[in-house]
């Protein structure tokens, strides 16, 4: 009895070994690499986070400076009560504005749902013309 084998080309250890070193070469460069990509993007979130609780800080020590830069100045009983008057104004201002912006967005929203329901209406009026038609030439074939 003669079995035919076929020869299956058998690579060397030492080059397996250099193979798998070259392959490993790779992943720990590849590791390295993004390795550093995480850690630039973490220092560059690190400062952006500084950045905005600076500027955090430099607007509320602005506030705090004009608040007392306000304090400090001393108004007569005509220019306060001018003062507020003008922020009595200001703020029934804002409020029309508000009731203003929200009867805007009603009409807005009723005209989009009213224009809505009239394209609907005529989507379901040609749907039924198209039954129409579809029921007189099956009735023609059915004769």
């Amino acid at each position: 009895m003669v079995v035919n084998m076929v020869a299956i080309p058998q690579i060397p250890q030492n080059i397996f070994y250099i193979i798998l070193a070259v392959i490993a070469l790779v992943g720990l460069i590849f590791v390295i690499l993004q390795w550093r990509m995480v850690k630039v993007s973490k220092t560059n979130v690190a400062f952006l986070t500084k950045e905005a609780e600076i500027r955090k800080i430099e607007l509320v020590e602005r506030d705090l400076e004009s608040k007392h830069m306000m304090n400090d100045i001393v108004l007569t009983k005509n220019h306060q009560e001018k003062l507020s008057q003008i922020k009595e104004n200001t703020t029934d201002l804002m409020t029309k504005v508000g009731y203003v912006r929200n009867e805007i967005n009603e009409r807005v929203n009723h005209i989009d749902t009213t224009t809505e329901y009239k394209k609907l209406q005529k989507l379901l009026k040609d749907i039924d013309e198209k039954e129409k038609e579809l029921e007189m030439k099956t009735n023609k074939f059915k004769i």
